[in-house]
């Protein structure tokens, strides 16, 4: 597995309750929430985790905010997002050849409320006590990926998406 650096994940959690939603803010242009993108319409998007605990860490959301799976996504937008969501894994499989691709969603009302889901590749030969959620728990460090290769790996999984068709 790669080598993680020690990450802030306190100063991360206050910034998440008490600043901007970073999502809408990245949604908005601020230069302060850029974020590598991979793919979007005017629906979704999905771009690369600031803080991978793993290469080619994605998130992918709606653009619209919304706060509640249940009752802020009608059924065929939230089958929309899901299908983004298994055509991402799809090319992060192929680019990264991951064992398995992890998918989860995070946030609340209390901090990054916006609605996303994290996929994550796991690559094959991580031992068994690396996996799960030990492989995303930033608790654990972050990846410090030069922006020039975060920039390459966006390239790389829009292009695997390219090719997949749709």
């Amino acid at each position: 597995m790669m080598d993680r650096q020690p990450f802030d994940l306190a100063s991360l959690t206050k910034a998440s309750q008490t600043g901007p939603r970073f999502i809408c803010k990245m949604l908005a242009g601020d230069p302060g929430y850029k974020h590598h993108v991979i793919t979007e319409d005017d629906f979704f998007i999905a771009f690369l985790s600031k803080y991978p605990t793993l290469p080619g860490y994605s998130i992918v959301c709606p653009k619209a905010h919304i706060e509640d799976l249940a009752d802020g996504l009608a059924p065929r937008d939230y089958l929309k997002l899901q299908s983004h969501v298994h055509r991402l894994s799809r090319a992060l499989k192929q680019v990264f050849d991951a064992e398995r691709i992890y998918v989860l969603s995070l946030g609340s009302q209390s901090g990054n409320s916006h609605i996303h889901w994290h996929v994550v590749p796991l690559p094959k030969g991580v031992p068994y006590e690396q996996q799960q959620y030990h492989a995303l728990m930033a608790e654990n460090g972050v990846l410090k990926l030069p922006d020039a290769e975060m920039a390459d790996i966006a390239a790389r999984i829009a292009a695997a998406l390219a090719a997949l068709g749709d």
